[in-house]
């Protein structure tokens, strides 16, 4: 069960208005999923109305609506005795995760070739690869930097879901990326820890300006190839954090995966 103390509750005349409901349900949404990624509801823990509410001190009809947004993103399930228990992901789980994303960003990417794009998404596709140039080019990753390289990383993966005017696509791709360890930024810390972290971080980033100039080629098969390629990194970074258990805490979510023994 959630075991912490209760926050102050809003008046009941705001928790019955639609807009303030809708309000409430983000932000019990957004309280739930950083304690399940920063590790203080871990996998398995029971999750229910009453100690959600408890824990918010929002009222019932947007705390059911939040937990039922987070069992849509997986990360509860739920249990037969009602309500919800965080999930555990197994490493094939997270591999297939990854592979997914690949797969659906190079179809955006595919997409967004063939059917064309403004030369404003173009321009601000080009403009957070040359943010991201001048990041990495700044030498070694401080936090401000590295809090930047992720902002900018993840507004890149954004526009490209956007750039493909699919909106089928794009919540799919979206819906992706809500589980942390399988999102573009996922592994990043990852990745940033390494000795060659710079390196590794470039040629990602070359990756994003090639996918660029496809799509403005109109080269969708390269587009798709180049996306699915540089979704592959995350399948190295997982591979180096199942050789070095030590850096698991450097992944959101991390402690929800079970590895096999």
């Amino acid at each position: 069960m959630v075991r912490t103390s209760p926050k102050e509750a809003l008046p009941a005349s705001q928790a019955d208005e639609p807009d303030a409901t809708a309000s409430q349900t983000v932000r019990a949404q957004l309280r739930l999923r950083e304690m399940i990624l920063d590790g203080h509801l871990p996998a398995g823990e029971r999750v229910s109305e009453p100690a959600v509410a408890e824990l918010t001190g929002i009222s019932r009809t947007p705390i059911r609506a939040a937990l039922q947004h987070l069992q849509q993103e997986g990360l509860l399930e739920p249990i037969r005795s009602g309500g919800f228990r965080v999930r555990a992901f197994s490493i094939d789980e997270i591999r297939d995760a990854i592979e997914i994303r690949g797969t659906l960003e190079g179809l955006a990417a595919r997409l967004a070739a063939e059917r064309g794009v403004s030369d404003a998404d173009l321009q601000a596709m080009n403009e957070c690869v040359d943010r991201i140039d001048a990041i990495l080019d700044a030498g070694e990753l401080d936090e401000a930097r590295f809090e930047a390289y992720v902002d900018t990383n993840a507004r890149f993966h954004d526009l490209l879901a956007a750039a493909c005017r699919s909106e089928v696509v794009q919540r799919q791709v979206l819906r992706g990326n809500a589980l942390p360890f399988a999102s573009p930024s996922g592994f990043i810390r990852v990745q940033a820890a390494a000795p060659d972290a710079l390196r590794t971080l470039q040629t990602a980033n070359t990756q994003h300006r090639a996918v660029v100039d496809a799509i403005a080629r109109r080269e969708g098969a390269r587009a798709e190839a180049l996306m699915r390629e540089h979704a592959r990194i995350a399948h190295r970074n997982l591979q180096a954090t199942l050789d070095n258990p030590r850096v698991m805490d450097l992944i959101p979510g991390g402690r929800l995966i079970v590895q096999d023994t």
